[in-house]
């Protein structure tokens, strides 16, 4: 196996610079799992695609405001990422003086060398203090600000950050690109766990509706949590991709998740996963406590490549990824590599739009 295996060609007029104008308005290819023809619909029509009696799991993190902007005391410009929050030395207790204290790992642009830089104002009163610089980029960070906590005022002096290939397709077009409310069309409708520096994308295309009417269709839906990291967006730069590690992303399933989907595998009903970090969370989950799903907090760096085995999950909502990304080997590993790459041929054959803005796949399995 190698990373080149992975490789399609892809138009770059079909990486999506918007969504659709409606969430559920995107297009959605239905193929099964062992192969054979393909359905075109729009992502509406999912319904009536699903498996009888399924489980439905969801990711409910909620992409946080987490790109913060400064300047050096040189008039430099400097960039910050939140990735992960550290430990939290005060909250909202009267210590220092009633500013919070929060430590985090992050990202940074614009720092130069390796010595720390004097502490930096972001705004809203918030200064960003940096306590280490790492490799590639990364650097521990000391944010301290007003009131009970950096969560109270992110929304006001952050951006959301958005995949590096949306802001690059927007570049491109220029002054045509379209006018979006990223802040509320880059997340779900059910995001409700802030923690996340990227979307869940698959489950972009869900409205309240829709959800309401696969309740009502006898389905069950689940949600669990993973704060999915920038390590989703680094490329697999080795000729073998099982030398590729990933970053280690926390994740959590409560314990009426995990109830849903033990009892749906001792009735053998279809387990169906709405994207690739549901998949991660469940099957690490899984290889973790003997084949079994359980409620609790973890981390895992799991990486799926073909040939691996899925205990949990057997059927597939997700999005048209990138070449030779760890995302599309996930899916590959789910449904065969040249079973894949043929779906996406066609997909660009078709004008389907590509990655997190993008159109949607549902794969579809046998359960048990």
């Amino acid at each position: 196996m190698q990373t080149a295996d992975f490789e399609f060609l892809l138009p770059p007029d079909r990486i999506a610079a918007a969504p659709a104008d409606a969430r559920d308005d995107a297009r959605l290819m239905v193929m099964d799992r062992d192969g054979g023809a393909r359905k075109h619909l729009r992502f509406r029509g999912i319904l009536a695609e699903l498996p009888p009696r399924s489980v439905l799991v969801l990711n409910d993190a909620r992409v946080l405001a987490a790109r913060l902007h400064g300047r050096k005391a040189t008039g430099g410009a400097v960039e910050f990422l939140l990735t992960q929050r550290g430990a939290i030395e005060g909250r909202g207790d009267g210590l220092r003086n009633g500013r919070f204290c929060e430590l985090w790992e992050g990202l940074t642009r614009g720092l130069g060398g390796k010595k720390p830089a004097a502490t930096i104002d972001v705004g809203g009163g918030v200064e960003v203090e940096v306590v280490e610089q790492r490799d590639a980029g990364r650097a521990l960070l000391r944010l301290t600000g007003p009131g009970p906590s950096l969560d109270a005022v992110l929304d006001d002096i952050g951006e959301l950050p958005l995949p590096p290939y949306i802001e690059a397709a927007r570049r491109r077009l220029g002054p045509a690109a379209p006018a979006v409310d990223d802040r509320a069309r880059y997340q779900t409708v059910y995001a409700t766990s802030p923690g996340a520096v990227a979307a869940p994308t698959a489950g972009l295309h869900f409205t309240a509706p829709l959800l309401a009417a696969i309740g009502a269709a006898g389905h069950e839906v689940a949600r669990l949590t993973l704060d999915v990291g920038p390590g989703t967006f680094r490329p697999v730069e080795v000729d073998d991709p099982r030398a590729h590690r990933l970053d280690a992303e926390r994740y959590r399933i409560p314990p009426e998740a995990a109830d849903a989907i033990a009892r749906a595998r001792a009735e053998r009903r279809p387990v169906v996963a709405v994207g690739t970090t549901v998949v991660r969370s469940l099957e690490a989950s899984a290889r973790a406590n003997g084949g079994a799903v359980v409620a609790g907090d973890a981390v895992t760096d799991l990486c799926l490549l073909p040939g691996d085995s899925f205990q949990v999950v057997t059927d597939l909502i997700t999005n048209f990824h990138l070449p030779r990304s760890t995302l599309l080997m996930l899916v590959a590993a789910f449904a065969g590599t040249a079973n894949v790459l043929g779906a996406y041929r066609e997909a660009v054959e078709q004008g389907y739009r590509f990655y997190s803005y993008g159109d949607a796949m549902l794969i579809r399995g046998t359960p048990g």
